[in-house]
C-alpha cells in the first residue's frame, strides 16, 4: 500500500482518529546536562573514582545493584536522594534510567599525547579510535564501548560534526566511557598528519580497501569510522595510511559504524598481541 492509498483510506477528514499519531523524533527531549543514566553507566562513575555531585533513586528502587550503589555513594560521602520516577524520566529526556542517576561534572577531555603516554605507560603498542564524524549519540556510544572491550587507550574526536560526550553517549557505552581517555580535537585531517609523525598506522574504515583479514596490524594503529551516512571524509581518507574493509557476504553492503568498529578493534589488538 503506497502512500496515497493510507491517505484515502483515512477520508477527507484527516488522520482517523483511532490511529495513534506517530512521535516525532526531534521533539524528543535531550538528558539534562551532567546526567549519568543507568544502572551500568552509574556504576562504572562509581567505580572510576570521578567526582559525583549526587545520586538520585526512584521511590521503591532500593533493591539488587543500586542497594550496592547506594553503599558505596554513602561510603564516599556522596548525597543520595530518593525521588518520583517522575523526576528521573524528566532528567533522562526518554533515556531508560532504570530507576537512578547520577550527576556529575562532564568528563574531562585529554590531549592526544596523553592517549599516547596511556600506552606507554601499560608498555604496549597505541590502540586509537578516531571519529570522523559519528552523529548518533548510540553509535558513538556503542563504538566506545567496543574500544574500551578491546583494550583502546583512547579515542579522538572532532569538535563539530560528531555527537559530543552526552548524557546518551555515556549510557550507550554502558558505563565504558567512564575508562577511556578522550580527545576533542579542531581538526582530524590533522591529527591524522600527527598521529603519523608519531609512528601510528591510520586506517580508514571504508568499502574497496584492503580486507582487513589480509592486514597483520601488528604496529602502533588508529582506526579512523566515518559518519553513519558519509564514511570516511575524502581529506581524511587520503591521509590514512591505507584503507581497510570488511568482506560483506549477505545482501546488505556494510555493517553499522560500531558492529564494523568491534570487528577492526578486535583483529588490530590480536595482530598487536602476536
Amino acid at each position: 500500500m503506497d502512500f496515497n492509498e493510507k491517505n484515502n483510506r483515512r477520508g477527507k477528514g484527516g488522520n482517523n482518529r483511532n490511529e495513534r499519531p506517530r512521535r516525532n523524533f526531534e521533539e524528543r527531549q535531550e538528558p539534562a546536562e551532567g546526567c549519568i543514566i543507568g544502572r551500568n553507566a552509574v556504576r562504572e562513575l562509581l567505580r572510576s573514582g570521578r567526582e559525583v555531585d549526587k545520586l538520585m533513586v526512584a521511590k521503591g528502587e532500593r533493591e539488587g545493584s543500586i542497594v550496592v550503589m547506594v553503599a558505596q555513594a554513602i561510603e564516599r560521602g556522596i548525597p543520595v536522594i530518593e525521588v518520583e520516577r517522575g523526576k528521573l524520566d524528566s532528567l533522562s529526556g526518554g533515556v531508560p534510567h532504570q530507576g537512578v542517576i547520577a550527576m556529575a561534572a562532564e568528563k574531562e577531555y585529554v590531549s592526544v599525547d596523553d592517549i599516547l603516554k596511556i600506552a606507554e605507560e601499560r608498555g604496549e603498542k597505541p590502540l586509537i579510535v578516531v571519529s570522523d564524524g559519528i552523529c548518533d549519540p548510540y553509535n558513538l556510544g556503542a563504538v566506545i564501548r567496543c574500544a574500551e572491550g578491546a583494550g583502546a587507550h583512547g579515542i579522538i574526536i572532532p569538535k563539530r560534526r560528531n555527537s559530543g560526550l552526552t548524557p546518551a553517549v555515556t549510557k550507550a557505552s554502558a558505563g565504558a566511557i567512564e575508562h577511556m581517555a578522550v580527545a576533542k580535537v579542531p581538526n582530524i585531517a590533522n591529527v591524522i598528519d600527527e598521529l603519523k609523525e608519531k609512528g601510528v598506522w591510520t586506517f580508514a574504515a571504508e568499502a574497496g580497501g584492503t580486507d582487513y583479514g589480509q592486514v597483520a596490524f601488528d604496529c602502533p594503529v588508529a582506526i579512523v569510522l566515518g559518519s553513519e551516512g558519509d564514511g570516511v571524509s575524502r581529506l581524511v581518507k587520503e591521509k590514512c595510511d591505507m584503507t581497510v574493509s570488511i568482506p560483506m557476504y549477505g545482501r546488505v553492503n556494510s555493517l553499522n559504524v560500531s558492529t564494523a568498529a568491534a570487528v577492526l578493534l578486535y583483529a588490530a589488538a590480536r595482530g598487536q598481541r602476536k
